[in-house]
C-alpha cells in the first residue's frame, strides 16, 4: 500500500521515543519498523546466509561504537573522536584486509596522494585508479561538442565502469571513493566487486562539503526551497 511506503525523513518523533529505538516507542503511520517486519525479518535471513556478511556488520558494527569517548556517561555525553579517514584505516584493519582500491577524480589527484600515503603507512597495498584512465574520447557515450566542459576538441570522458574492472581484476579486498561525480559513483558502485565505502562525496563548489547547502539551507542556499 503506497500510504505504508517507508517516510523515515520526515518522522517527527524525538529520537529517543522512536519505535525504531525503543520497544515502547512512538511512531508515524508510514514507520517501517512497524509496518515492515517481514522484510526486516528477510534481510536478516540474508545476512546470516553469508558468514563474512555478517563479521562485515559486526566489525562495522564495533567501529561505529569506538569512534565515541563518554559511552559510560550517556548518549549526552557521546563525544566523537576519529575522523572518518582514520576509521576507514581502522575498519580495514579490523577485517584484516590487505589490498585496498582508491578511485579518485582528477580533480582530487593531491588528495589522493595524501590518502595513497596514509593507507601505505598503515600497511596497506594500494591499488589506485584514476576517473580518466583510458583516454576514451567522450563521443563514445555520446557526448556533442557543446555538451563538454571545455567545447572544441578531444575531452577524455570519466569511465567509472574501467575503474572498477580495473580494481576487480587486482582483487582489491575493499574499496574506498574519493570525488567521484554524482552518476560515475553509481556506476563504479555497480560494477565494483569487492564492499566500497566513500571518504569524499564531490561537491565542485563547497569544496567537497555538500551538507553546506544543507546546513546554510535558509539562509545562503534558500533558492533550492
Amino acid at each position: 500500500m503506497e500510504e505504508n511506503l517507508a517516510r523515515c525523513a520526515r518522522c517527527s518523533v524525538p529520537a529517543g521515543e522512536r519505535l525504531c529505538q525503543t520497544e515502547d516507542g512512538r511512531a508515524p503511520d508510514f514507520c517501517p519498523t512497524r509496518n515492515s517486519g517481514p522484510i526486516i525479518e528477510a534481510s536478516l535471513v540474508e545476512m546470516k546466509k553469508d558468514p563474512s556478511v555478517m563479521v562485515f556488520a559486526r566489525q562495522a558494527s564495533i567501529q561505529e561504537a569506538e569512534g565515541y569517548a563518554n559511552k559510560g556517561l550517556g548518549y549526552a555525553r557521546l563525544k566523537p573522536i576519529k575522523p572518518r579517514i582514520q576509521e576507514t584505516i581502522e575498519f580495514a584493519q579490523r577485517m584484516n584486509y590487505s589490498r585496498l582500491g582508491l578511485v579518485f577524480c582528477i580533480g582530487l589527484r593531491r588528495e589522493a596522494k595524501v590518502v595513497e600515503r596514509l593507507l601505505t603507512v598503515a600497511g596497506f597495498d594500494v591499488v589506485s585508479a584514476m576517473c580518466k584512465l583510458g583516454r576514451t574520447d567522450k563521443k563514445v557515450i555520446g557526448i556533442d561538442n557543446d555538451q563538454q566542459i571545455c567545447p572544441g576538441g578531444f575531452e577524455a570522458m570519466c569511465n567509472p565502469v574501467a575503474q572498477a574492472f580495473v580494481l576487480n581484476d587486482a582483487k582489491t579486498e575493499f574499496n574506498i571513493l574519493l570525488g567521484l561525480c554524482v552518476g560515475h559513483d553509481s556506476l563504479f558502485l555497480k560494477y565494483a566487486e569487492a564492499m566500497c565505502t566513500v571518504l569524499a562525496a564531490k561537491d565542485r563548489l563547497l569544496g567537497h562539503n555538500p551538507l553546506a547547502a544543507i546546513y546554510t539551507l535558509d539562509s545562503y542556499y534558500r533558492s533550492l526551497k
